[in-house]
């Protein structure tokens, strides 16, 4: 009996290696925008400490104004690095968007051509199927040929 030969199986396993490849690219930006996240945390933890030591500092009996100034420069500083960490993660979930919908694609890809195999290894056994049917009906012929004789 004849094996069955898919002709694409290249094709399919580079489709395939490009869809993992394309995979590999999604998770470094699903890491990115993880580490990303940690940072914003980081500054915005920052901050609530921030604003309790200006708390502090102005219910304190005499205030030290060169303090609080820092403290104000430094809670601007905060803020514009966590719009900046904002904008950062703004970008990354465009990029994760894209970056998925090129890995659907890829797998769509992928699994038409694994289903073009499984027709095509469909046709391939029904016919295998019918070649041995004949060939036992054969048989039998030449047996009742040789029975009758």
């Amino acid at each position: 009996m004849a094996r069955f030969k898919f002709r694409l199986a290249t094709l399919r396993r580079l489709r395939e290696q490009h869809r993992d490849e394309l995979r590999g690219r999604l998770a470094e930006a699903y890491e990115a925008e993880r580490l990303l996240a940690e940072q914003r945390r980081g500054v915005h933890d920052e901050t609530a400490t921030l604003r309790d030591v200006q708390r502090q500092m102005v219910s304190a009996a005499s205030p030290n104004v060169n303090q609080l100034l820092e403290a104000q420069r430094y809670g601007a500083l905060l803020q514009s690095r966590d719009a900046a960490l904002g904008k950062q993660m703004q970008q990354v979930a465009e990029e994760i968007e894209r970056r998925r919908l090129a890995v659907v694609e890829a797998d769509r890809q992928v699994k038409a051509l694994d289903k073009l195999e499984d027709r095509q290894r469909a046709e391939f056994d029904a016919v295998q199927l019918q070649i041995q049917q004949k060939e036992m009906d054969e048989i039998a012929g030449q047996r009742r040929g040789a029975v009758e004789a």
